[in-house]
């Protein structure tokens, strides 16, 4: 009785291991790993009754055209996974989420125009990724952030005409990348990947086949010989002026900042304020060229040529005005503290507080035209912030903009 207690003892612990589908043939390698071998049989789904032990499943040259959320739930110890050569169009999200012992991943040669790029958070071993061959038009900026060890990335010939800056950031095992033979437009908004390339030591497989499809004047060259002259980051120069020409001028006093700006392509120009009340954006002009206002910040007037006025300038419109200057390279942003000089927040206050606010010593400024003595006796304070040090999506640092201190009072403007 014993020997045959130890014998359905013995089957019950082997059984689940040895769970197969009748489509697919079971093994054990040599090195203890179970493995289901599923390919080339015609397969429209992910087949039933596999073991729990299962760390390697094969289902390339299926039929296979869609992954549920619970697709995978028997084999949650899987470390190789391979599903290339299929017919998957639709990924749910929640498919892969669990598979949190996956190395390696194929989904290459199927038609996959959306997938649920949330799930590779929970991937962080992966070290093969192969979704290459697929209908992918787009992926999202941070879609591999999460994975570490990451080390060979497939990505070609799909749809891709574009990829954000910081795509393979944070990839310390990236060694291989594939991206080639996608429909790439060539504006600035992919000038980053050619700064990236130049300076990575990651193996991009063939590629002098990572070619432009548009626009038509760089059509056929490769994403990697994108003139620099085309793409230059943007830089930015914040002014007080006195008035504004050709407008109609307000009483009591008018805060007028003019935002010079420069790069190619031509960037835009956006404003935030924050005063000690609220915060507003701006993005772009609200003042038509017949003087009536597009939106409903009366208070704060902005023209198509990068100037903004504050008619009736009081001491609730205080605060910390920036100027963004914003094109396919980078992001530039200068600000001006703006107080009225006697009130609470006076200039000497501001430099103190105000860790960004500086003297820039020995240097030019610009600076616009002096107060109107005229301006009824009220007084300004406009402390110049140092514009930040942001890299650009070139990759590059922006030259810094010289800005200095102004005291504008009664007509004297002073340059530090």
């Amino acid at each position: 009785m014993r020997p045959l207690l130890c014998c359905l003892g013995l089957a019950a612990l082997l059984g689940p291991c040895l769970a197969c589908p009748s489509a697919c043939s079971c093994s054990t390698k040599k090195n203890g790993r179970l493995l289901a071998e599923c390919a080339y049989k015609d397969l429209q789904e992910v087949p039933e009754g596999l073991s729990s032990n299962v760390t390697i499943l094969t289902l390339s040259a299926n039929r296979i055209g869609w992954l549920g959320q619970g697709s995978f739930a028997e084999v949650p110890e899987v470390q190789s996974l391979w599903l290339g050569y299929n017919q998957i169009g639709v990924v749910e999200p929640g498919a892969f989420a669990l598979l949190v012992h996956l190395k390696n991943l194929d989904l290459s040669h199927n038609k996959i125009a959306d997938f649920p790029w949330q799930d590779l958070r929970n991937l962080s071993g992966l070290q093969i990724l192969k979704m290459n061959n697929n209908r992918l038009v787009g992926l999202p900026r941070d879609a591999f952030r999460a994975l570490k060890d990451l080390r060979s990335l497939w990505l070609n010939d799909n749809e891709l005409t574009t990829l954000a800056e910081g795509t393979f950031d944070n990839l310390p095992s990236l060694s291989q990348l594939q991206i080639f033979n996608n429909p790439f437009n060539c504006s600035c908004k992919v000038f980053w990947l050619k700064k990236w390339t130049e300076n990575t030591s990651v193996s991009i497989t063939k590629g002098g086949s990572t070619l432009c499809v548009a626009p038509g004047r760089l059509k056929g060259r490769a994403v990697t010989d994108i003139p620099d002259h085309h793409c230059i980051a943007p830089s930015v120069q914040l002014t007080y002026l006195s008035n504004l020409d050709n407008t109609v001028m307000y009483d009591g006093l008018t805060l007028t900042l003019h935002c010079s700006v420069a790069g190619s392509p031509p960037p835009e120009i956006r404003w935030k304020i924050q005063t000690s009340s609220r915060r507003i954006e701006i993005n772009g002009p609200n003042v038509a060229r017949d003087g009536s206002i597009k939106q409903s910040q009366e208070r704060f007037l902005v023209f198509k040529n990068g100037t903004m006025a504050i008619p009736n300038f009081s001491k609730e419109n205080e605060g910390i005005y920036t100027c963004l200057a914003v094109n396919d390279v980078g992001t530039r942003d200068v600000s001006v503290n703006v107080a009225l000089a006697g009130s609470e927040n006076p200039a000497e206050d501001l430099l103190r507080d105000d860790p960004q606010a500086s003297h820039l010593g020995g240097q030019s400024c610009y600076k616009g035209d002096e107060m109107d003595p005229s301006g009824a006796g009220e007084k300004l304070v406009i402390v110049y912030h140092m514009p930040r040090e942001s890299k650009s999506r070139a990759g590059g640092a922006v030259p810094r903009v010289c800005l200095g201190t102004l005291l504008l009072a009664l007509g004297i403007a002073l340059c530090c």
